[in-house]
Order: C-alpha cells, then sequence, then structure tokens
C-alpha cells in the first residue's frame, strides 16, 4: 500500500526553531507554527520576555522549549540550538528572524560600530545558524529567512539593515543551491512595512504612515499576523517544491 500523502499545511511531529519569537513577526510565526503542530523552540535577548511568550504558549497546550540568545554571539546561538537537539533529537524548520537596526538616517552618517553590529546581526548569525542546523535536516528540512523588501527597493533612512537583507536573500538564494540534493528548502519572506515594536520609527508619525497607506495598493499597513501563515506554508509539504525563494509580503508596495 503507498505510503499516505501528508496534508499540506501539517506539521505535526516537526521541530521548529524560531529566532527573535517574543513578540511583533517573530511571535506571530512561532505562533502559526505551533498550531499547524510543530513542537517550538524559540529565543529571544531576555531571558523574562522568552518565559512569558513560553508560558503563553504552553498554557494553550503547545510544546514549547524557551532560552534566551543574542544571536550575535556564537556561542549563545550554538546554546540554543544545542538545547533544542538535545529535548528533541532533531530540527526540522529553522525561522531566522531575529534582526536589529540601530541606525536611523542616511548610509554616509552611520558610525562603523552600527553597521557591524547590522550585518553581524542580520547576515552573519544567519550563517552561523544555517551551518548549525542544516546538516541535521534530512528528508524535507525548511530552512527560512526573515528577509524585508528593504532588500529589494531603496530606503533612505534604513539603507544599512536594507543592504543586510539584500545578502540575506542572496544566501537564501546560495544556500538552497548547494542544499537542495539533500532535499533541504531555503527560501525567504520579504515583508513590507509591519506594524510592529521594530519598524515603530516607520510608522508612528502620522504623516509618514498616511503616505505609506496611500502608495499601498491593499491601503493599508501590515500587521504580524500576515507574515506567520507564510512561515507555515513554507515549512509545509505545500511548499516541496519551493526553494530558494524570497516571498514578497508588502500589500502590493513593490508592485508600483
Amino acid at each position: 500500500m503507498a505510503e499516505p500523502t501528508p496534508a499540506l499545511f501539517d506539521l505535526t511531529g516537526k521541530v521548529a526553531l524560531v529566532t527573535g519569537a517574543t513578540r511583533g513577526i517573530g511571535r506571530s510565526i512561532a505562533e502559526e507554527l505551533a498550531r499547524a503542530g510543530a513542537k517550538l523552540a524559540i529565543c529571544s535577548r531576555k531571558a523574562d520576555a522568552c518565559e512569558e511568550v513560553r508560558e503563553d504558549l504552553a498554557r494553550r497546550g503547545f510544546e514549547v522549549l524557551a532560552k534566551p540568545c543574542n544571536v550575535s554571539r556564537k556561542e549563545e546561538l550554538q546554546a540554543f540550538v544545542d538545547a533544542a537537539t538535545a529535548k528533541w533529537g532533531a530540527i526540522d524548520v529553522v525561522v531566522a528572524n531575529a534582526a536589529t537596526n540601530p541606525h536611523y538616517g542616511p548610509l554616509t552618517a552611520i558610525a562603523d560600530e552600527a553597521f557591524d553590529k547590522i550585518f553581524d546581526n542580520n547576515l552573519k548569525s544567519v550563517l552561523w545558524l544555517a551551518a548549525m542546523t542544516l546538516p541535521q535536516m534530512k528528508n524535507g528540512g525548511s530552512f527560512i529567512l526573515v528577509g524585508s523588501i528593504g532588500g529589494i527597493i531603496a530606503n533612505t533612512v534604513i539603507g544599512a539593515y536594507g543592504m543586510s537583507k539584500a545578502a540575506g536573500h542572496h544566501l537564501v538564494r546560495n544556500l538552497a543551491a548547494e542544499w537542495g540534493p539533500k532535499n533541504v528548502r531555503v527560501n525567504a519572506i520579504a515583508p513590507g512595512l509591519i506594524k510592529t515594536e521594530f519598524a515603530r520609527a516607520l510608522w508612528e508619525e502620522e504623516k509618514r504612515r498616511n503616505e505609506r497607506i496611500q502608495i499601498t495598493p491593499l491601503r493599508r499597513l501590515g500587521e504580524p499576523r500576515d507574515i506567520g501563515g507564510i512561515a507555515v506554508f513554507l515549512a509545509s509539504p505545500a511548499a516541496a517544491f519551493i526553494t530558494g525563494q524570497c516571498i514578497v509580503a508588502d500589500g502590493g508596495v513593490t508592485i508600483l
């Protein structure tokens, strides 16, 4: 008898690791992966935030491991991965969501320290995480980077952040080419302006917010829940033939 075809969006029995998972896009992704059946390993820099989210998800019946981790510190990232593998034996899905942007303004005014921090956190740590997890992802693993439309179109105030995300999008393509023969998929999500604390500087001022809404075909800003479902799709059997891609979720901004 033929093996039954898995339900397209079912992640039951899978282990999913999500960085930067205690608020905004990361938390939405973690919650939606859990609803789809995945066991969760989540992290952020603050221990109290990790525990708060773990307790909330556990109350809803989800199986969750939470550990504080600064992804730009290699030893902390390795300890997070090791904790997940020690608990469950393997990792099937990775979402590299943690990111930083300490500079808001023209590129020529950025301090070296801020530039280095952006690239260490947003790019180098993603490569570290890939090296720590891809070798154990056999038979259908999925690695997902949360990128940005800042890596696709220019921006006059978050240019270095956008550069790091553009590099991340290409990192995804290269990893997809390398790991595809092992049946491991690597993709990115490029959100537009999402109403999160992280992006507050881009939406809290009413004039700027309204201008952005008016140039967005869907005539609204994004919400974290708009991204969580895309991560479930990319992690699931529904995306079994998709790799090396960057899925844009921006309300249509980049089509104009």
